[in-house]
């Protein structure tokens, strides 16, 4: 209950259990008005004792349905100022019903606004209420989820994980995904890191794609993408063989044609590399649609090499396509391949000398996993016909 005189603000805060049943008093609260709010007129004087009310007792309605007992007749005016504008959108911060009560039957609130006391030091904060009440601006720390386990006795269930070599460490479990998860201490970062980067299976990949590989085994610590980006850049295979893969060096997200699985692949010769068990070329093959990739070794670059491979790799699993693209090399362009090709139908298209992108999605897969066998062969370079399906996998 709220009510007005010519020199103070009085409000009754109350409660009610129900509807129809007396009122329980929570407290009161009077105050006289400064200088400039004497020469208020009575509609802003009644507005005012709302204001001065949801500022005294903000913390008790803010959440709560508000019914507001007051002598005001008239909330909508045409021409209201800026100030009672104001005062409108702060009363819609709040859930608020006013109601129109006479100052005779609204006594108590009518006596307090008429109390002479001192001024009060603190003035009427007739602003909107702070925006970043009941929100939270810290970031939310590492350990939330183990304080909402330890907080609700949750029971979570273990996901099978790889295991990693010598990790004396403790199971926390995450709150979101309920997965028990490995926390790694500081004296095994550097094991779990070289594993997942080096060891076999790794192939080298950067830092994001390696912090990847070791949350899949179950294992975690705070600090776990930059500790994998440090032990990346200073891996010495990485430096030799040229910068890590990053996002500018993903697959083009988008084929060349709309196209089915398996209706267009791109064909490309790699080398000639160092002699290594006889074989001195690699013959990669790449869908457009699935990016799927077959690679073999061979020794020479020939058309009898490219025809048999066709025929025992591509046509007999994957059907025969639509269409084949590839570059203007004579292992390509010949009658043999033409006859083979126009035999089963398939549209041979070339990528011309200026246009090599023609053919990207093979040009892609060459650099990527000539870097990659790079990283993964001895110095002397022999051992790498014996590592293409480690690069490919």
């Amino acid at each position: 209950m709220c009510d007005a005189s010519n020199s103070a603000l009085g409000v009754v805060l109350g409660e009610r259990a129900g509807v129809g049943k007396p009122m329980h008093v929570i407290a009161y609260a009077s105050r006289r008005m400064d200088p400039a709010q004497l020469n208020y007129t009575i509609t802003k004087k009644e507005l005012l004792e709302i204001v001065f009310a949801l500022d005294k007792f903000c913390s008790y309605l803010l959440v709560s349905k508000i019914v507001v007992f007051s002598k005001i007749f008239l909330l909508k005016k045409p021409d209201a100022k800026p100030r009672l504008i104001q005062w409108m959108l702060l009363f819609q911060e709040f859930n608020i019903v006013i109601i129109d009560k006479k100052g005779a039957k609204n006594s108590i609130t009518d006596h307090l606004s008429r109390i002479e006391r001192d001024n009060d030091p603190m003035p009427i904060k007739d602003e909107f209420p702070d925006e970043q009440l009941l929100h939270i601006t810290t970031p939310t720390p590492w350990f939330t989820d183990i304080c909402n386990f330890v907080a609700r006795h949750l029971c979570y269930t273990r996901k099978d994980c790889k295991m990693m070599p010598n990790t004396t460490s403790r199971t926390i479990p995450t709150y979101e995904d309920f997965v028990m998860i490995k926390y790694i201490p500081d004296t095994e970062i550097n094991s779990v890191l070289q594993f997942c980067h080096a060891a076999t299976g790794g192939d080298h990949y950067g830092s994001t794609w390696t912090a990847r590989k070791v949350l899949d085994c179950g294992l975690y610590w705070p600090t776990i993408f930059k500790d994998a980006y440090q032990f990346v850049s200073t891996c010495e295979k990485c430096q030799k063989a040229g910068v890590a893969i990053s996002k500018r060096h993903e697959i083009p997200q988008q084929p060349i044609l709309f196209c089915e699985v398996f209706d267009v692949w791109g064909i490309n010769f790699m080398g000639s590399f160092s002699v290594s068990n006889g074989y001195s070329y690699i013959l990669l093959t790449a869908d457009y649609v699935l990016k799927w990739v077959k690679a073999t070794t061979t020794k020479t670059n020939d058309v009898k090499v490219v025809v048999d491979f066709l025929k025992s790799n591509i046509f007999c699993q994957f059907g025969v396509p639509k269409a084949l693209i590839s570059d203007q090399g004579s292992h390509f362009c010949n009658r043999a391949m033409s006859s083979i090709l126009h035999k089963y139908g398939v549209v041979h298209r070339i990528a011309t000398t200026y246009h090599p992108q023609t053919n990207d999605q093979a040009e892609v897969f060459n650099r990527e996993i000539k870097k990659t066998l790079q990283k993964i062969t001895n110095p002397n370079r022999k051992d790498w016909s014996r590592l293409l399906e480690d690069a490919l996998w």
